[in-house]
């Protein structure tokens, strides 16, 4: 158990920590200007990728923003400067842009590469704590992530410096994703297995049941039939169609309940007495989410199918949803 007197030091010490990292931050805002401009200028401008190198924390950092910004619309990726050194600058092209993150701006790794790479054509922006530095002279573009003191007690540990960084970069990756015109629909292609994938590219026509699986009967069908019909398909109802095939009702358990309560003879009853007329409905292009919205807007568990007629060619309920994690 940590004494008393600890965790109120320990408390104290973590707020000064995002207090420093959180100043760090809100100081880049006033220090944008036309370099920023210039480097997504530079970038739109390439018609190559984008190449994002450093070393240790800068190295992480280097990493996510290449991996932010493939993710949003700009081709990029990692290469570790070490490596470079040793072959992989054969991956860098002439129309590519060079993206050097090193807070000191003297990283030998960095500084033995830089050279090479401007003489292969490519263009080159630093990101920097230091604006005079070695790889700063080099530079097309220098983006200023400099910060007044890290959060470490020895203002040693790289802490607020890389939190700066990694904000730059975001800043940097959410301008060129604008630029771009990036959209959801986008962000969804290159994200086909997490969530908003799945929300945004998933159709009602993927999900819902068809043929046989879905259960329909006819206008003229009896109570009895629609009940055994709405049995068979599992899925608490049954569309009911008109003699040419459109949807003109739907029978559920809820008008079931309410039929055996309401009818004095339901054993010669029809089906088109007791269903409920002009069904909500949905289109098989139609986003599965959006027939989640519908779903829960008019709290109903089913849902028909139709196409530009009207015509029956699916089905599905809540659990459809579920399994498709469209929920």
């Amino acid at each position: 158990m940590i004494p008393k007197d600890a965790t109120a030091s320990a408390l104290e010490l973590a707020r000064r920590v995002l207090a420093i990292e959180a100043d760090a931050v809100r100081a880049l805002i006033a220090r944008l200007d036309d370099r920023f401009l210039a480097a997504v200028s530079l970038i739109l401008a390439s018609k190559g990728r984008v190449i994002v190198s450093g070393i240790g924390k800068s190295g992480h950092v280097a990493r996510k923003l290449a991996s932010t910004l493939s993710s949003t619309g700009t081709p990029a990726y990692f290469v570790h400067p070490t490596e470079a050194s040793h072959g992989d600058l054969g991956m860098i092209q002439r129309d590519d842009v060079f993206i050097g993150i090193s807070y000191s701006g003297e990283s030998d790794e960095l500084l033995q590469i830089v050279p090479l790479v401007k003489r292969q054509g490519g263009k080159l922006i630093v990101m920097s704590g230091n604006s005079q530095s070695s790889l700063a002279r080099e530079a097309d573009v220098v983006l200023d992530a400099g910060v007044a003191q890290e959060a470490c007690p020895l203002n040693l540990a790289p802490t607020a410096s890389t939190t700066a960084a990694l904000a730059l970069g975001d800043a940097l990756a959410v301008a060129l994703l604008d630029a771009r015109g990036f959209s959801a629909d986008d962000f969804a292609r290159s994200h086909p297995g997490g969530a908003l994938g799945r929300k945004l590219l998933t159709h009602v026509s993927d999900v819902m049941r068809r043929g046989a699986e879905v259960p329909k009967v006819s206008e003229r069908a009896t109570l009895k039939e629609a009940i055994l019909e709405m049995t068979r398909g599992r899925i608490g109802m049954t569309a009911v169609l008109d003699a040419g095939g459109r949807v003109c009702g739907i029978f559920t358990d809820g008008d079931l309940r309410r039929a055996l309560t309401g009818l004095a003879d339901y054993s010669a009853a029809k089906v088109a007495e007791v269903m409920s007329v002009g069904p909500r409905t949905i289109r098989p292009e139609a986003l599965a989410v959006e027939a989640v919205q519908v779903m829960e807007t008019y709290k109903v568990n089913q849902l028909l199918v139709v196409d530009a007629q009207g015509e029956l060619v699916g089905a599905l309920n809540m659990h459809d949803l579920f399994r498709a994690k469209a929920i």
